[in-house]
Formats: C-alpha cells, sequence, structure tokens
C-alpha cells in the first residue's frame, strides 16, 4: 500500500462504507436477524476478507442473496446456530478453497443462478412490503402475498409514506445524469433523506434498535445434526457460487489484476468463519459494492478493508446516529433492491439461448416451495436441457441406385441412440448399407449399438459400409483403442 494507492483507496472505501452501511442493516431486517448482525458481517467481510481477497476489487459482506435462506435456519435452530452455521460454512469454504474447487461451481448454468437471485429478489420484495406498510411479515412468500389486502387495509400512514419516499428516491436518483451527484450513493440519499425527514416530523414508527453493549453472541451446538450439515452445507454453497460469479464479474469491470478464484474462495471461507463466531451474518461478494468501490476509482484491496474499519467506528461511536433510521425506510431500500434483482437482461439473454423456461422454473421453484426446492428443479431441468441438446442429432436415410445411404451429423451419444435405431430400423433386411458418420463425438453405448446393429444386419445377408467423413470415432473404437475425448485444435498466435 503506498502513497498513490492510499489517495484512491481511501476516498472510495468511504463510499463503499456509506452504500454497505444501510444495506447491511436492511439484509439483516429480512433475514430476521439481529440488525447488528448485519454490520457485524460487514466488518468481517471488509477486513478479514479483504486482508486475504483474492480479488483486488471485490467488497464482501451480507448479501440480499442469502437472506431467505438465512431466515428459515434462524427460524428453524435460532440465532445463535446460525451463527454456528455461519462458522462452519466458512471453514468448508476455506477448505474448498484451499482444494482448487472454485472453477467448479463454474459450471451451474446461469438460467439457475439468475433465477435463483430473481426468486430471492421476490421473497424479499413481497415480504418487506409488509414492513413498508407498518407491519410484519408472514414465513413465506405465498403467505406474503395473500395477506397483502389485509395489511393494505390496516395501513400504518406513517411508515407507508417514509418507504414509498425511499423507493421514489431510490427510482429517481438511478435515472440521474449529473456526475457530481451521481457519484453519491443512491442508498445513501434515500436513506439519509427519508430518516431526517421522519425526524423533523417526529413520525411515530418503529427504528433501528442496537444493543446497548457489544457483546459477542456466543454459538450454541445444534441437538439435530443432519439438518445442521445440510444447513452448513447449503449456506457454504450458495455463499461460495454468489461470491464466485461476484469475482467474475467484477473482474469485468475494471481492467487490472484479475481474481484468483481459489483464493477469494478461501478469503470468503475466513470471513465468514470471523464473522460467525462474532454473531454476524454470513457473508459474500456483492455487486452493488464492489461496483460502487470500482466507481470510486480504487486501485487496491485497501479500500474493501478500510470500508471495514469505518463500519467499526461507526458501530462504536455513532450508533445514536443509526438508531435514528426507521425500520420502514429500510424495508423501502429492501424492496427496491430485491426488485432489482429481477433482471430484465438476464431474461432477455437467456431467451436468445432458448434457456428461460429454466430461469422461470427456478423463480417458481424458490417462491412457491423454497429455496432449494427451487434451485434443485432448476439443476434437474438444466441437466435434462443438455441432455435433449445431445439427442438432437441429425439422422436421415435415402435410396439411391438400389442402396440405402444413412446420413449421421452432430454427436453421437446414449440419448441420441433411440433416433438412430429407429432410423436404421425402417431399413430393409439383407439390404446395402452406406453409413455417412459426420459426428464430432460417439459415446460407448452408441458405439454398441451402431456396431450391434451392423453385426445383425449382416448377418442376416446384408451389406454395411461406414465412412467417417469428420472425424473417425467409430474404427477406433472397432479395433479396442476407442477414443476418450475431443482432440482441440491449438491455435499458435504469432
Amino acid at each position: 500500500m503506498y502513497t498513490p494507492n492510499l489517495r484512491r483507496d481511501l476516498p472510495a472505501s468511504l463510499v463503499v462504507f456509506l452504500v454497505a452501511v444501510p444495506l447491511s442493516l436492511g439484509i439483516a431486517l429480512a433475514s430476521d436477524a439481529p440488525i447488528i448482525a448485519g454490520l457485524i458481517g460487514a466488518i468481517a467481510g471488509g477486513i478479514v476478507t479483504g486482508l486475504l481477497a483474492g480479488s483486488p476489487l471485490q467488497v464482501s459482506g451480507p448479501a440480499a442473496g442469502l437472506t431467505v435462506v438465512v431466515a428459515g435456519f434462524v427460524h428453524q435452530f435460532g440465532w445463535q446456530t446460525m451463527c454456528l452455521i455461519t462458522a462452519c460454512a466458512g471453514v468448508l469454504q476455506f477448505v474448498l478453497g484451499y482444494f482448487k474447487v472454485a472453477r467448479g461451481a463454474m459450471m451451474i448454468a446461469p438460467s439457475v443462478v439468475h433465477g435463483m437471485l430473481a426468486g430471492i429478489g421476490i421473497t424479499i420484495a413481497i415480504a418487506q412490503l409488509h414492513v413498508v406498510l407498518g407491519g410484519s411479515p408472514a414465513s413465506s412468500p405465498i403467505a406474503n402475498l395473500l395477506a397483502l389486502p389485509a395489511r393494505i387495509a390496516e395501513i400504518n400512514t406513517s411508515a407507508t409514506i417514509l418507504g414509498l419516499i425511499t423507493i421514489a428516491l431510490l427510482v429517481i436518483w438511478k435515472r440521474v445524469k449529473i456526475a457530481t451527484l451521481k457519484a453519491v450513493p443512491g442508498a445513501l440519499v434515500a436513506v439519509a433523506t427519508t430518516t431526517i425527514v421522519s425526524i423533523v416530523l417526529d413520525s411515530p414508527v418503529a427504528r433501528v434498535d442496537l444493543p446497548d453493549t457489544f457483546s459477542f453472541t456466543p454459538p450454541t451446538v445444534p441437538t439435530d445434526w443432519s439438518s445442521f450439515l445440510i444447513a452448513v452445507v447449503t449456506v457454504a454453497l450458495i455463499a461460495s457460487v454468489e461470491s464466485l460469479l461476484c469475482a467474475v464479474a467484477t473482474d469485468k469491470l475494471h481492467t487490472g489484476t484479475r481474481s484468483n478464484l481459489d483464493k477469494e474462495l478461501s478469503a470468503q471461507g475466513a470471513g465468514n468463519f470471523v464473522s460467525g463466531l462474532l454473531g454476524g451474518l454470513p457473508i459474500t461478494g456483492v455487486i452493488v459494492r464492489s461496483s460502487a468501490n470500482i466507481n470510486a476509482n480504487a486501485a487496491t484491496r485497501w479500500s474493501a478493508i478500510f470500508h471495514g474499519v469505518w463500519i467499526l467506528l461507526c458501530l462504536l461511536f455513532l450508533a445514536s446516529v443509526i438508531e435514528s433510521i426507521p425500520l420502514a425506510v429500510l424495508a423501502g431500500l429492501l424492496v427496491y433492491t430485491g426488485v432489482n434483482l429481477v433482471n430484465m437482461h438476464h431474461i432477455h439473454e437467456l431467451r436468445k439461448h432458448n434457456e428461460v423456461f429454466i430461469y422461470f422454473a427456478t423463480v417458481l421453484g424458490v417462491t412457491g416451495i423454497n429455496l432449494l426446492a427451487g434451485v434443485g428443479l432448476g439443476l434437474a431441468l438444466s441437466v435434462l436441457f443438455v441432455l435433449r441438446r445431445l439427442s438432437m442429432t441429425d439422422v436421415r436415410h435415402e435410396q439411391r441406385d438400389g442402396n440405402w445411404h444413412v446420413i449421421v451429423e452432430g454427436s453421437l451419444t446414449f440419448a441420441s441412440v433411440p433416433k438412430l435405431m429407429t432410423e436404421l430400423g425402417k431399413l430393409p433386411a439383407a439390404s446395402n448399407v452406406y453409413i455417412d458418420l459426420a459426428v464430432d463425438f460417439i459415446d460407448h453405448s452408441a458405439f454398441e449399438a451402431l456396431h450391434g446393429w451392423r453385426q445383425n444386419h449382416e448377418r442376416a445377408g446384408g451389406m454395411v459400409d461406414i465412412d467417417e467423413t469428420h472425424e473417425e470415432w467409430y474404427r477406433p473404437a472397432l479395433e479396442g483403442t476407442p477414443r476418450h475425448g475431443k482432440k482441440l485444435k491449438r491455435v499458435v498466435l504469432d
């Protein structure tokens, strides 16, 4: 950390700090966790993860993508056991990073990831809308949706006005074109302005309530170990995927050093371990804070570290300022954040790639059942989608000069065997058959099916000639030396 970088990192850290505080408080509110847990998570994400980071400009902290999961586990296990879940998930993340498996998380289809985030966003928005209206949310999105008419009938006017002003300011600020104003975080403008309005009008609304003294929350050992282990793995996997995707997205926003994903995963694990032990929320890399960090011209990871230091100092010396924020204001911020997790650009891109049905299935699963069910449904559909693509081999036959010609194009796999055998079954017995294999891959199942048909056809008096016009897969398998994968041609750049 040398002076030129410090001159860039210090101002950037202040910008990120101003973005992180209201978001961390709001996420704690949405997670049914103690409100201070959001700030503890932000401190751990800034200082601990920042010191060990493999992604130089990514900023970590409590994330909206984990709120539904955390709220569910808080109800199931209690807050103290949730802290132990966070700490153990951090250990698992650290181990996964040590064994360099970070790239494996990138195998999850974008349609599932974006669908999961959209489902979480919808869940957050519907739940926090109850808080904006002056009430408390129920335990599920369906229940919250059904309860909205009754909540509207019992509206708390003061809370609703403050929540709607917050949302309106966030929408307006996003459309501001003046560069000097745009440099001020919209979340800060909305929360600060609406909080001042509530103080001036002396609005009778619930506000943030921090503990009088800062004390650690000792983790509690669970009684149901099987459910506990499932919870640990769930938090670790979701936090890891979200962090790694954020690191990849962050790399696209700057031209500096690229992320070391395995190192970043271990850093996220260390941050979660410390956050859990201190009574904080689980953390991930967060794109809102990371993009604010880059837009503020940060140079190194010290910007993220300093932002954690500012949050710690704010918690220790400016608690009264934080306690003046109405809960309805934070709820308005969360409604806006949740709605923005439904990204129309992602939907448009997935529609072009014919994967939008996986996205919507995941959204419906997350909102209608639960997060794990939604992600499981999305993954299952992704696998089926891959199998469908593998079965889309073009197989056709035609007769020329008394001989039968069969043309096979694409990849010949177990998924395309039914189509292949259907076409071969249409050929007359004891006929002359010429098979043109213009394929880029043949797996063992497809080879066995084709070779078995050839032997049976020749035993019946027919003739089969197989000509591989693209790459040879059948002949090596026939000779007992099957190829085990596609050989990619290397391009030598001058």
